[in-house]
């Protein structure tokens, strides 16, 4: 250590030979003096009374060897290769199949093609695509398991097993928000598996293995530890990644991350690069993630997951302040859907969701979770603040592919009623306000599905509102959830909150394209 720590100082700094070498005789005097004392403890108590200083050396430098493992389960990873077709244009021809461009292209091509004009057009021509990724086999009657975007659009995939042996494989679902595809092939005999170990019980430290297929080499092995748990790259609505050191490369993806009992306790997934190849964060899907998923891909083909019904936000400082909520917990229902079940249980805009089903809810990105991973038409209890109050609503979950499915938002029944008076342009807390009128839509594209509230026309740039990233065009719905309709009723409610002694200001804001936030400004100007 010492001779690589003065090797780096050499380079760096070449003029501080001297000290480079006075640092160098500085650590390896250290590190004798240091085995000598081990020496006198060893002589004086005996190694037994010195608990953990072997067994520690030897974690930290990692097993001894991961050969045996590496044979273990090998045989069950796979190589994955899907193919997507693609009909290429006409030869020579730029334009869009039946549009009037093309149809004058392909009248030039007839009456000037070798042959004549009666001679056969030659066909639209075909590319393809592929792509390479890994999976792993999790039942001897060919059940494989490897990420959605391998395999995502693929017309043909084919399994390519580490003995060279090929087949094809068979799509049986696929699931892109936890990005994870179950694959089916027929083999001639029971095929080697693995099974998904208790991703729950895994720890920050603990040493891990991942084998797949980077940048198409083929069955490949490395190792690491897991670096950290429950991150969030913001890959999905349910992100809750192992980031590894373990090399992950291009074409990992799908791959098995094992423990040390060889079970598969994570999904390869991503990589964190700015080059496209290992820098030492990779990141892998929890087993206790994806097997549900898997369990109803595998049953039904499709994903079944609980709908609450709601658009939620994280509670930050401000907000909980604001709402007398004490710490930073739960989530921020800033709307809900018309017809969703949290609407018809009573749970409003401006509740916070503090526990589901017996679960405390810590922060926004949990509550999703929970909800999909429960069963479809089940009812549960949803504790949500509001008021000062803790309120407990029951709730009939819905199924969220069915939400999903559902024709667009429709506009909102109410419009705003053209004839009204407009009031005068007014001024508070860092933002110009007007009328949510024909003329105001216009200018700033504000959906018809905003019914009512306060145009922000204007944002003083070194205000709280600015700071909270309030922007011009955006509606003001309500003020410490009372609607305000006009910008007399914000310049009113804004007064009333400072003859309280209120320090903040909670806004529901909406944007021109109908998405709501709750924003909490501060009502005094810097």
């Amino acid at each position: 250590m010492g001779a690589f720590v003065n090797f780096d100082l050499a380079k760096s700094r070449p003029a501080a030979g001297a000290a480079a070498r006075s640092g160098l005789a500085f650590l390896t005097a250290g590190a004798t003096n240091a085995r000598k004392s081990f020496a006198v403890l060893v002589a004086l108590f005996g190694i037994g009374l010195l608990p953990g200083i072997g067994s520690q050396a030897a974690l930290a430098r990692g097993p001894d060897s991961l050969a045996d493992l590496a044979a273990q389960v090998s045989d069950a990873v796979v190589n994955i290769s899907a193919t997507q077709d693609f009909e290429e244009k006409s030869a020579g021809g730029p334009n869009t199949p039946g549009t009037p461009f093309d149809q004058l292209f392909q009248e030039y091509m007839r009456r000037h093609r070798k042959g004549g004009p009666d001679a056969p057009m030659p066909p639209r021509a075909e590319r393809k695509t592929n792509s390479l990724g890994s999976g792993f086999v999790i039942d001897p009657s060919g059940i494989i398991i490897t990420n959605n975007h391998v395999i995502a659009d693929a017309n043909d995939v084919t399994v390519i097993f580490d003995d060279g042996r090929k087949l094809k494989a068979k799509v049986i679902g696929k699931d892109s928000k936890v990005d994870v595809a179950v694959l089916k092939v027929k083999a001639d005999k029971p095929l080697k598996w693995v099974k998904f170990g208790d991703s729950d019980k895994v720890r920050v430290g603990d040493w891990v293995m991942a084998v797949g297929n980077p940048f198409g080499l083929g069955g490949t092995v490395t190792a690491g530890i897991i670096s950290a748990r429950n991150r969030n790259i913001d890959s999905g609505p349910y992100d809750n990644f192992f980031q590894t050191d373990a090399a992950i490369n291009k074409g990992n993806s799908g791959g098995p991350l094992f423990d040390m009992n060889g079970e598969v306790i994570g999904i390869n997934t991503a990589i964190l690069s700015p080059s496209g190849g290992s820098i030492g964060i990779g990141f892998a899907t929890p087993a206790d993630t994806v097997l549900p998923v898997i369990q109803q891909l595998e049953k039904y083909g499709e994903t079944r997951r609980g709908w609450l019904g709601v658009h939620i936000q994280n509670v930050d400082d401000s907000i909980a302040e604001s709402l007398n909520l004490g710490k930073i917990r739960g989530a921020l229902v800033a709307n809900t859907d018309p017809n969703g079940p949290a609407k018809l249980a009573g749970i409003q805009a401006g509740d916070v969701i503090v526990k589901f089903a017996g679960t405390d809810i810590k922060d926004a990105h949990e509550l999703p979770k929970l909800v999909a991973s429960a069963q479809v038409g089940e009812s549960v209890p949803v504790v949500v603040f509001r008021q000062g109050k803790e309120l407990i609503k029951t709730v009939k979950l819905g199924r969220l592919e069915d939400s999903e499915k559902k024709a667009v938002v429709q506009s909102a029944a109410a419009t705003p009623d053209k004839s009204a008076i407009p009031t005068p342009v007014q001024k508070a807390i860092g933002m110009t306000f007007t009328d949510l009128n024909e003329t105001s839509r216009l200018k700033f594209s504000i959906k018809r599905e905003i019914a009512s509230g306060v145009v922000v026309s204007d944002v003083d740039p070194d205000s709280p509102a600015a700071e909270k990233h309030i922007q011009p065009g955006e509606v003001i719905e309500e003020i410490n959830q009372d609607p305000v309709k006009n910008p007399a009723d914000i310049a009113k409610k804004l007064q009333s909150l400072k003859n309280d002694g209120k320090k903040l200001a909670l806004l529901l804001v909406a944007s021109p394209q109908g998405e709501v936030r709750f924003v909490a400004v501060a009502l005094a100007q810097k």
